[in-house]
């Protein structure tokens, strides 16, 4: 099976591919991670003997299979072998809370669990869901071992290929806004991910390092589409910026899909100039917003092509900023991808023209099936317009320019409401950010006994000698009477998620406890500034 072939067919299951590739690249490796590797034969002969073990276990098509472990050879072959053996790979959050994880564990289903030592410790004596078989990936006390519980060499597993429809996988929500839900996703929509990937220029050798953890979809859209494009996949347990450099070095990457704060970290790399990069043919960020400014050090000093992709994992549609080609529209998250249609509505469901600002809705053939039994929550962020199509609720607000680039605004929960003003915090962190003494920033709306609700800075410092009330008194200097934050905080580093997003919530429940024209406290001086 030719890469053109995949990417022209309008459907192809996964197990099918990677048996082509098989075949073809014999020898050549297809994942690998700082311990081991396995090549595209050894792949597929393993994925055989996952899915037979599988079904042995009495999982049965379309059953959630549940794996909670760091990045690993093992972790990947958990994940695919799963698909091979027809049920449904469900990675868990492991880095969220333990309790939230068993929930997650719950709420899939599964009753087997792949996970390892790390994440065994972290759930020692909490109460399992009944009946929940453990298997240990990395042969520790976690559970059986896992080649103790492999299949023989040689077994075959019963083919299940799944109709384009069926679930593929479930992805479990980061939880940044309450309660993680189980977002489903079909192999269709994994299959468009593929093919829009090897159109942009994946292929056999293609070289790609995921550094983020493959329960999230920011991995799997890399991860997936150079597996099903017939390349190599080197994995990260734990992501640190050196250590990406001479990995990217040492293996002639090509490709990477990293979150802002990874490119942030990587740029700050004090001998960043010395590493060979010139292997890099694209890079990519997805996840959260990506300064303009540090978009313009990547691509001023990372050789290859930079773009910035902007969606959701439940899907709606695709905006891609080709950085490299549109240097001056690097405050935008780009265009509507091919066949993706954005739409902007009032809060009344009304489609706004062209400039006006905002709640972005999106449909696209990479939608979610919907969560995972929650029909009333899929119902939620369903928009639908005049001739009955479905769309999905982005939860963002933005505006299109006049060349149809797209400016998210900033998160809807996250958009602040004082004294009868939207106020958008991004406007906010903007100003912020441009003191040099700023290394980042957070801007989150707190209680306000005379305003309502009213904005409150949360700021990482670049230079700790720096007046925080210096810095708030400018950044209020250039922002309009209604805009203007009301105090500062300054913390050693914001609460993000696994992927990079700063939590926000967090931050709200740190803050925003009491009405803010009561607090004090060391790090502010709280004088609510008037917005008459």
């Amino acid at each position: 099976m030719r890469i053109e072939d995949i990417a022209e067919a309008e459907f192809v299951p996964l197990t099918t591919i990677l048996r082509a590739h098989a075949a073809r690249r014999g020898d050549a490796t297809a994942i690998a991670d700082e311990h081991s590797s396995v090549s595209w034969a050894e792949l597929d002969a393993l994925l055989d003997r996952v899915a037979a073990a599988l079904q042995r276990e009495g999982v049965g098509k379309d059953e959630p299979v549940a794996i909670a472990a760091l990045n690993s050879v093992r972790t990947g072959l958990a994940f695919l072998g799963a698909i091979r053996a027809g049920a449904v790979a469900a990675p868990l959050t492991s880095t969220a809370a333990p309790e939230t994880v068993l929930a997650m564990l719950a709420d899939s289903g599964s009753r087997v669990l792949l996970l390892d030592a790390e994440m065994a410790d972290r759930l020692a004596g909490l109460p399992f869901p009944a009946g929940v078989r453990r298997i240990a990936l990395d042969d520790s006390a976690a559970g059986e071992p896992f080649s103790r519980w492999l299949a023989a060499e040689g077994a075959q597993p019963e083919e299940r290929l799944p109709a384009p429809g069926d679930p593929f996988n479930i992805i479990y929500s980061s939880g940044t806004t309450g309660s993680p839900k189980g977002i489903v996703q079909s192999h269709k929509m994994r299959h468009e991910y593929a093919r829009r990937t090897i159109v942009g220029g994946y292929d056999d050798d293609t070289c790609v390092i995921c550094s983020t953890p493959l329960y999230s979809n920011t991995t799997l859209v890399s991860f997936l589409p150079t597996l099903t494009a017939g390349g190599k996949v080197v994995l990260m347990k734990k992501f640190d910026a050196r250590g990406f450099l001479e990995l990217s070095q040492r293996e002639r990457v090509t490709h990477a899909m990293l979150v802002p704060v990874q490119y942030r970290r990587i740029m700050e790399v004090p001998d960043f100039d010395r590493f060979d990069l010139s292997s890099y043919r694209l890079k990519s960020s997805t996840s959260a917003p990506f300064p303009a400014w540090l978009k313009a050090d990547v691509l001023r000093r990372w050789p290859g092509g930079l773009t910035d992709g902007y969606g959701m994992t439940e899907g709606g549609a695709t905006a891609i900023l080709v950085a490299h080609l549109h240097p001056d529209k690097l405050h935008t998250v780009g265009q509507p991808s091919p066949g993706h249609v954005i739409k902007i509505i009032d809060e009344d469901g009304n489609e706004l023209p062209q400039g006006e600002v905002g709640e972005i809705v999106g449909h696209s053939p990479i939608m979610m099936n919907g969560y995972h039994g929650q029909d009333e929550k899929t119902r939620e962020v369903e928009w639908f317009d005049g001739e009955g199509r479905r769309y999905i609720r982005h939860g963002d607000i933005g505006k299109f320019d006049e060349d149809g680039f797209l400016i998210l605004m900033d998160r809807a929960k996250d958009m602040i409401i004082s004294g009868g003003f939207n106020i958008f915090p991004t406007d906010l962190e903007a100003e912020l950010t441009r003191q040099p003494a700023v290394r980042e920033a957070a801007v989150v709306g707190v209680p306000s006994e005379k305003w309502g609700e009213t904005p409150l800075a949360v700021v990482v410092l670049a230079d700790t000698a720096a007046d925080p009330q210096a810095i708030l008194a400018e950044a209020n200097s250039r922002l309009g009477k209604t805009q203007r934050i009301a105090a500062i905080e300054v913390v050693d580093e914001l609460p993000r998620s696994p992927i990079g997003k700063v939590l926000k919530r967090e931050l709200r429940d740190r803050f925003g406890g009491n009405p803010i024209a009561q607090a004090t406290s060391m790090t502010r001086n709280i004088k609510e500034n008037d917005h008459a």
